[in-house]
């Protein structure tokens, strides 16, 4: 199963040392942003070709011939190790880092606080767009394992061994901010805002607590764990810090943008 293989957590300087030979480094930011700073040598992937754009749950998983066309550009291999980052602490690059697991690619590694981290850590930028090829047509298959859908998430309510993480500001979760026809939040769910799971004062890397807030919250003890926000955008940091953490986590990727507007589903 997915969340039975490790993967890493990597300091710039570890990044900088290593032998990058069939290592595919992906920078997940505008494609502005890129041309304006990037590590050398790393490839980019832009928010927008991680989600399927379809209302009301835009923020699903594409369509597996997009997603092949997305690989097939940045000369995936299914050998390679995959090192990703972004400019905001996690977030897109723990979006895609779900999409690795969800195509079945486990051999992948987190740049912790991404381009902050490691401009922060005096090592070189580059500039100008991104000129990645493919090599040849990629074939891709979905393992569902990492991906919750409504009935996965309805599920969770009435099973006490499995919890929901809901990583909206706390004024959304208490319905009192929606990006949805409804508001409020899955019964049961517990908040922590995923801007906290970060540390502005160190270059936006992962909270140093952090396992001692997984605790606090409830997050370790539970057997299985379904994360979101509004479009499964911000939940990309929550599963990956899930993932770095060992736990038995999914993303629900229709998130509240699907939840909040469907007119049954439960809702406190």
């Amino acid at each position: 199963m997915y969340y039975e293989h490790p993967v890493e957590l990597l300091e710039p300087s570890e990044l900088s040392a290593m032998n990058t030979d069939n290592v595919i480094l992906v920078q997940v930011t505008s494609a502005e942003l890129f041309a304006q700073a990037h590590i050398p040598g790393a490839v980019l992937v832009t928010p927008q070709e991680l989600v399927c754009g379809i209302p009301p749950a835009s923020g699903k998983l594409p369509a597996l011939a997009d997603l092949e066309r997305l690989f097939n550009r940045i000369g995936y291999q299914p050998d390679c190790k995959i090192i990703a980052f972004d400019d905001e602490g996690g977030g897109w690059a723990g979006r895609f880092l779900w999409t690795l697991d969800a195509i079945g690619h486990y051999n992948w590694a987190y740049l912790d606080g991404g381009l902050h981290a490691w401009h922060g850590a005096g090592m070189a930028l580059a500039r100008g767009p991104c000129t990645a090829q493919g090599s040849g047509p990629v074939k891709l298959t979905i393992d569902t394992g990492p991906i919750a859908e409504i009935a996965d998430v309805m599920s969770t309510i009435k099973d006490s061994s499995q919890l929901v993480w809901d990583v909206r500001s706390k004024e959304e979760f208490l319905g009192m901010r929606s990006g949805s026809q409804r508001a409020g939040h899955i019964p049961g769910a517990v908040n922590l805002d995923w801007e906290l799971l970060k540390d502005p004062q160190r270059q936006t890397r992962l909270r140093a607590d952090m396992t001692q807030v997984l605790e606090g919250l409830g997050v370790s003890s539970a057997d299985q764990v379904i994360t979101h926000c509004q479009t499964h955008h911000r939940s990309g940091l929550s599963y990956l810090v899930g993932r770095l953490h060992g736990l038995h986590v999914r993303a629900y990727h229709g998130s509240w943008s699907e939840w909040g507007n469907q007119p049954d589903t439960p809702i406190e």
